[in-house]
């Protein structure tokens, strides 16, 4: 799976360094390219499936990813402990405060999942999955906004970054 449009094109916001969290990683796009970027990758997701196949595609060119089966939404979490923090196509609102509170000071936020304003059958269609409009910018509004992007069914549909919002933000 490839990295999210978030994190792919504002990577030049990265830190050279530090301790980055791809959340609910899927098959780990977002974690693969951290580390290939440099820096110390922690994966969590629920599903053991996608943490081995995570942990085997990350050791043939020897990168270093601490994957790990983890509920997110029960386990304990860190706090001022990441300098990076990526999520996509994942939400889970009560993890709005846990999230930016593991992020260290100047530590930084890519966050991209679907919207209700979305061409049909693109995503899930379960409302509890899906942004209202500007909630990306609501429940991280502690945090300062550096990219924001939703489009929605503004405009020309077949063009542009449609059915999804995009954050970057970081902490005070």
């Amino acid at each position: 799976m490839p990295p999210a449009a978030v994190l792919v094109d504002n990577a030049h916001l990265l830190p050279p360094s530090g301790r980055a969290l791809d959340l609910a990683c899927g098959l780990g796009g977002n974690a693969l390219l951290l580390a290939r970027l440099g820096l110390r990758v922690h994966a969590w997701d629920i599903s053991p499936v996608a943490v081995e196949r995570l942990r085997l595609a990350a050791a043939e060119p020897g990168l270093a990813i601490d994957a790990e089966v983890r509920d997110a939404e029960n386990a304990p979490w860190p706090q001022a402990f990441f300098d990076v923090i990526v999520v996509s196509r994942f939400l889970c609102r009560p993890l709005a405060g846990p999230i930016a509170a593991a992020l260290k000071p100047g530590g930084l936020l890519f966050y991209q999942t679907f919207v209700g304003d979305k061409a049909e059958g693109i995503g899930p269609s379960n409302p509890d999955y899906l942004l209202e409009r500007n909630e990306l910018l609501r429940l991280f509004a502690g945090l300062r906004v550096i990219a924001y992007r939703e489009e929605g069914l503004v405009g020309d549909m077949g063009r542009g970054f449609r059915n999804e919002a995009m954050l970057v933000a970081q902490q005070a």
